[in-house]
């Protein structure tokens, strides 16, 4: 009875250890064995092999745990004596390249990697350890088997609608992304890249130039990041087509009767000489500033197709064909770089027959960003047609303001299970800025943090805690609270029991102000009881972020984006308790006092956001993101 007594108490130690060294670990490897005792050594021999510069910052990292739990260290280029306490790093190609192995002993850590991006990532895991050890007082002894379950694991940023990140705050997230072993990285570009004979589209944009995506991209290869060159290059071409200049090349110059209603001037038309010209001509200014053999070109949501200039060959030869046959003369241009051209896939599923018929050296982007999207029927789609693929989810927080993350989370969860099952190249979990970019960066991270850790590891990382992993992994906060405070508040668009689509109603609200909110499609959800009950539920979710012992370095523009964030969605509440009131749910209604107020508060707003938009954001776009905010004011007449 004794000894089972004791093999229960060392069980339960080892399961106490393992349960708290989950939170420290992330992405949660695939193989984790927690041994009894702990690493003895004082001092530790670190053995390199080679000179690979890119694990400097892991180490330099992994040196100042040692330093901070009493082990001295140094490094050699040789290996260490036998008898001598060694951190060894070892190389075997046995081992799948993004592979590595962990063994922390009694006196010895040993790593090996399956290359040197394997050994990278067996050092951030190292270096995650080594923090469990600082907080905790020791080093635990551990076996850490892990790879991948996908080759290519990304994320987008949008830089077109509206923010363009200063190059701090691209090095900022590069450093963030790579902890959670993230190895690709995009910029959405439509008009931010400041292409020399383009001007008129970028002046007003603060758009990265050739310099500085030359600069990111040594960042991001030092930090084993792919930086993916990315311009649409089809639909979503606004920013061009509204240039008397360009205006030639648009299939719809006036506004013309669409899928989406009346629009003009977001897709280049095929039937145009010129559009492909000026593709040709982006491509060769932007490509050769990157060392990545993808491009991303787009061509996604082309909703003016065959209603103007495109109409009579679309019904000759059938839309989808003539969608086809523009994507692949694209391609030829890609493929004179030495170029992989990557595009979306949503237009091709609608004429899924010419699924086979796409080369097999393109990759399909699947993107959907509802929780329920079909990625298992379209999955199999590209699967069977032997085409590489991605499966591209995203972080529900555009048109949000605080974000969807019950949404977000379901979405990412089920791209990365479908993406596994039918053998997807990659995930790609994206970040858009639609309507005016309103949410800041620091409600962005619990979704990107969720989406990196199940792009390495389903099965490990499904159920992991996101708001533990969001308090210590980016807040630097090892009470859990101000994490789990960011988690409900991208949560509180559940308790107003108003669903909307792509978007949440907090935005809603604001965005239709001129609806009624007793007849409007959407809004005539919204009751007092539940409006009154998230209000209060993201006031207590606020204290409790403010109040947290957030220690990050940026610790003061995270207070100020979630403050902003939150008192944004709550003016959104006031809006609708105010117009709750009257008979006939309309602004107008409402008395000269409450609307002075309203207005008030909604000044103050937007003066804010455009102080917070500066502190990590150029300014380019922010007229056009604050308009987007003054035009609600407009409405409080």
């Amino acid at each position: 009875m004794r000894i089972l007594f004791l093999c229960l108490v060392l069980l339960t130690g080892q399961l106490s250890i393992a349960s708290v060294l989950s939170n420290y670990l992330l992405p949660a490897p695939k193989a984790l064995q927690i041994h009894e005792g702990q690493l003895q050594a004082t001092s530790l021999t670190i053995h390199l092999p080679g000179t690979a510069v890119q694990w400097s910052k892991p180490l330099l990292h992994l040196l100042t745990n040692f330093e901070q739990t009493g082990i001295e260290t140094k490094l050699l280029p040789t290996p260490a004596l036998i008898g001598q306490s060694a951190l060894s790093i070892i190389i075997d190609t046995q081992l799948k390249p993004q592979a590595y192995k962990l063994a922390i002993s009694e006196y010895n850590i040993q790593l090996t990697g399956g290359s040197e991006t394997g050994v990278y990532y067996g050092l951030l895991t190292l270096q995650q350890v080594g923090r469990y050890a600082v907080h905790h007082g020791y080093w635990p002894l551990v076996t850490i088997l892990d790879d991948p379950d996908f080759e290519r694991r990304g994320v987008m940023l949008d830089i077109s609608r509206d923010k363009v990140p200063t190059m701090e705050t691209l090095y900022g997230i590069v450093d963030k992304l790579a902890s959670w072993k993230i190895n690709e990285l995009q910029l959405y570009t439509e008009h931010t890249f400041a292409y020399q004979n383009h001007q008129t589209v970028w002046q007003d944009a603060s758009p990265m130039t050739a310099e500085q995506v030359q600069t990111l991209d040594a960042y991001c290869r030092r930090h084993y990041i792919d930086l993916v060159p990315n311009q649409n290059s089809f639909g979503h071409m606004k920013r061009w087509l509204i240039h008397e200049e360009y205006e030639h090349l648009a299939e719809l110059p006036q506004p013309g009767k669409t899928i989406w209603g009346m629009m003009s001037r977001t897709s280049l038309s095929p039937v145009e000489p010129g559009s492909l010209e000026l593709m040709q001509e982006l491509y060769a200014e932007l490509l050769p500033n990157f060392t990545s053999q993808y491009f991303n070109i787009g061509c996604d949501e082309t909703v003016e197709l065959g209603v103007g200039k495109s109409k009579a060959l679309c019904q000759q030869k059938g839309k989808g064909r003539v969608y086809l046959d523009f994507v692949l003369e694209l391609k030829e241009e890609v493929d004179k770089y030495n170029r992989t051209t990557q595009f979306w896939g949503d237009i091709i599923l609608h004429h899924p027959e010419l699924i086979p018929e796409l080369p097999k050296d393109m990759v399909a982007l699947i993107w959907g960003y509802e929780a329920d999207y079909p990625f298992d029927k379209n999955c199999p789609k590209f699967q069977k047609a032997g085409l590489p693929y991605y499966v591209c989810p995203g972080t529900s927080t555009w048109n949000s303001i605080i974000g969807r993350n019950q949404n977000a989370f379901a979405n990412l969860k089920n791209a990365a299970i479908n993406g596994k099952q039918y053998g997807a190249n990659g995930f790609l979990n994206t970040n858009w800025g639609d309507q005016g970019h309103w949410q800041p960066l620091s409600v962005c991270y619990p979704a990107l943090l969720y989406g990196a850790a199940l792009s390495w590891s389903v099965e490990s990382n499904t159920e992991i805690n996101i708001a533990q992993h969001v308090s210590l992994q980016v807040l630097n906060d090892t009470s859990g609270q101000s994490g789990t405070a960011l988690v409900n508040l991208g949560n509180a668009y559940l308790k107003m029991h108003a669903s909307t689509d792509n978007s949440n109603i907090f935005h809603q609200l604001l965005k239709r102000n001129s609806k009624s909110i007793k007849t409007d499609r959407w809004l005539k959800r919204i009751n007092k009881t539940n409006t009154e009950a998230t209000i209060a539920f993201i006031e207590q979710q606020l204290a409790a972020f403010q109040a947290a012992p957030i220690q990050c370095a940026d610790a003061d523009i995270v207070r100020q984006e979630v403050t902003q964030a939150s008192t944004l969605a709550l003016h959104a509440c006031h809006l609708a308790l105010a117009k709750l009131t009257t008979t006939n749910g309309q602004f107008d209604s409402l008395d000269a006092a409450r609307k002075a107020e309203l207005k008030q508060e909604l000044e103050a707003l937007i003066a804010q956001h455009e102080t917070i938009w500066r502190m990590r954001n150029r300014d380019g776009g922010l007229a056009d993101s604050a308009n987007k905010m003054k035009a609600i004011l407009k409405t409080y007449r």
